[in-house]
């Protein structure tokens, strides 16, 4: 699961780097959390989550608490978390995350570029049981680290598997214990390097290179639209 997952990861926040709108997206991240969970990062896993997106963004620290200072004002903007799938070209199956002040708008857009890619959208929910929600919780290997160890003492807290890359671990939790589990690794002292929910295929297709091609100008057109917060395929 891992490594394909990490691939895709990569690939995608390569784009993310190159994007200017990268800060705002998270700004309305920020934004839907304080209002469903209040401003307290430490009672609000949710914020939590969309610190840490910011701070993976390098976005500066007076950025992030502005954006919860607007999202805590009376005339701040309102934001709907709404859900595309969609099937791409070459059959790849697509799950799109959207924060939108209009779905009108947005759903237009998700179509238009379904539909230019020779894809479709499909029914909401027709995809989701394609894809586990996970927690995923990214930090540096302490030098005293200890697998079995960890292993028993975070399962308490909602760790499913990790894995270890070099100097990289990767802890695994369904996506209800993001805050339990963050928390957790967090208080252990060590380097947390991210902290996000992931939508990880369960069941990912091999595509060729010429077949990507076609895909990643797809997935760079749902990107790059300022309402698309994350996207996630079925790629191996």
């Amino acid at each position: 699961m891992g490594r394909a997952f990490e691939y895709r990861r990569a690939a995608k926040e390569k784009r993310w780097a190159t994007m200017s709108r990268v800060f705002p997206k998270i700004s309305r991240l920020i934004t839907l959390a304080v209002k469903e969970s209040g401003p307290d990062p430490d009672t609000n896993s949710k914020l939590r989550l969309a610190i840490q997106a910011g701070k993976a963004a390098n976005m500066p620290k007076d950025n992030v608490e502005n954006a919860i200072k607007r999202a805590t004002a009376k005339d701040s903007e309102d934001y709907t978390e709404v859900n595309y799938e969609g099937k791409g070209p070459h059959g790849v199956l697509v799950f799109v995350e959207c924060a939108t002040d209009n779905t009108v708008r947005t759903v237009a857009n998700v179509k238009s570029y379904f539909n230019k890619a020779g894809g479709s959208v499909v029914p909401t929910g027709s995809l989701e049981f394609m894809f586990d929600r996970k927690t995923v919780v990214e930090f540096e290997k302490p030098a005293d680290f200890e697998p079995d160890d960890f292993e028993l003492e975070m399962i308490d807290f909602g760790l499913e598997s990790f894995e270890i890359d070099e100097n990289t671990i990767y802890a695994y939790g369904d996506y209800t214990n993001f805050g339990t589990l963050t928390k957790a690794i967090e208080e252990k002292g060590w380097t947390l390097l991210k902290a996000n929910l992931q939508r990880i295929p369960t069941t990912p297709v091999e595509f060729t290179d010429d077949q990507m091609v076609d895909i990643e100008k797809l997935l760079d057109k749902l990107e790059d639209d300022d309402d698309v917060q994350a996207v996630y395929t079925n790629l191996a």
